[in-house]
């Protein structure tokens, strides 16, 4: 089958960490067609000189896989010369079997550019994707801080220390300076002293749970976890005052997105960095749900459904709606009925994580399907949610009780 040409000039881009390769196909006047194949470097310089190549021919369309990160610098240098590029997903351009080069790659997203086969991925302003940086790194020393928290209940156990038994939180404003005591070397009673009297666990059982056997390896230690736990709090407190002063402009989706249950000022900036204020690109929250990853695949052949495991989507919205759909379920919202009615049944993660179909058999590979998918009723119900407040400015009706 002949592909009908839609575009008269295309340009599809192959990138790679070091180099790009460019394949231009441009239709003449005379109706002929023209290929013109290009390769540049990676650097700075390299990438100008793509722009001012890509530029002078005039492209009704300039297409590139969105290969890991390395498709981003050359998408910037295109949009400095206002060349709008389309960033596709690999999935959707599978290279013909058989003449995989790196020059065929460019050719055949040429070709389906020309053809008009290909959807853009969701590429956000630039903005964002500065912001986008701030917020990333924000959650990889939120992770970070909760595995130096962990260590520190492990190196304090260790000790014989079973602090964590009798209070709920170690990292409290009184159990820390419990911990602060006894690396001063104070004595237990003095250490009681520091504790709050809300604590619910009494003065003896707090005593008999600061009575341990710490070495001086075990101070050092504690004392270092202790230095470097303050230092990311510190640290991620200034990552939040960033990120919500460059966001001062969106202060009202900011203010909506907090009327839902579960979401904090903080949650809904990183969430507003992913996806936008404008649910336009995206339109409809079918589209946003699959992009996020939270809905079923779609693999049916013969009559018959196979695997619907979810497709890859971007991990950091979809871990950002199972915390949202975990706090929502501790308060009265509707979010909290419909997570009490799948708990009885599918057990608390998978109320969180997942909604089985009513009917289905419960053989081992739907049991593994079930495992390994992430969507979730809660969270797919709120993104959907949250994909119409920012297109309508609000839901009517919709009244967050507290």
């Amino acid at each position: 089958m002949e592909l009908v040409p839609i575009h008269k000039r295309v340009i599809g881009l192959d990138i790679h960490q070091a180099q790009v390769t460019a394949c231009a196909i441009i239709e003449e006047s005379g109706g002929e067609t023209r290929l013109e194949q290009r390769q540049f470097g990676a650097f700075k310089r390299d990438r100008w000189e793509l722009a001012v190549w890509a530029a002078a021919l005039d492209p009704d369309e300039v297409v590139m896989e969105s290969t890991g990160i390395y498709w981003k610098s050359p998408c910037a240098a295109l949009e400095a010369v206002g060349i709008r590029a389309t960033v596709v997903n690999a999935r959707h351009v599978k290279q013909v079997p058989g003449r995989k080069t790196d020059v065929g790659d460019a050719q055949w997203l040429a070709t389906l550019a020309r053809a008009g086969l290909l959807r853009g991925s969701f590429v956000p302003p630039a903005q964002l994707r500065e912001l986008r940086l701030i917020a990333r790194q924000r959650q990889k020393l939120v992770g970070l801080l909760s595995s130096e928290k962990n260590r520190m209940h492990k190196v304090l156990t260790d000790a014989g220390i079973r602090l964590g038994v009798v209070v709920s939180d170690i990292h409290g404003q009184s159990a820390r300076a419990m911990i602060k005591g006894i690396l001063r070397g104070q004595a237990p009673h003095e250490v009681l002293q520091l504790a709050s009297r809300r604590l619910k666990a009494s003065r003896e059982e707090l005593h008999d749970a600061l009575q341990g056997e710490l070495t001086a390896s075990h101070v050092f230690v504690l004392d270092e976890l202790l230095r470097h736990i303050e230092e990311l709090e510190a640290r991620i407190a200034r990552f939040d005052a960033r990120l919500l002063a460059e966001l001062a402009s969106e202060h009202n989706a900011l203010a909506l997105l907090q009327t839902l249950p579960g979401v904090d000022a903080i949650g809904a900036a990183m969430l507003l960095v992913e996806v936008g204020s404008d649910m336009s690109a995206f339109g409809n929250p079918d589209r946003l749900a699959s992009w996020v990853g939270i809905c079923p695949g779609n693999h049916e052949s013969a009559g018959k459904r196979k695997s619907g495991c979810v497709r890859k989507g971007n991990p950091y919205v979809r871990r950002l709606l199972c915390e949202f759909a975990h706090a929502a379920s501790r308060t009265k919202s509707a979010f909290q009925a419909k997570f009490q009615s799948l708990i009885v049944r599918r057990g608390h993660k998978r109320a969180i994580v997942a909604l089985a179909p009513k009917k289905q058999k419960r053989n081992s590979l739907f049991l593994r399907e079930r495992l390994a998918r992430v969507r979730g009723w809660e969270a797919h119900k709120m993104l959907r949610t949250i994909f119409f407040m920012l297109k309508r400015g609000g839901l009517p009706g919709f009244r967050h009780q507290l």
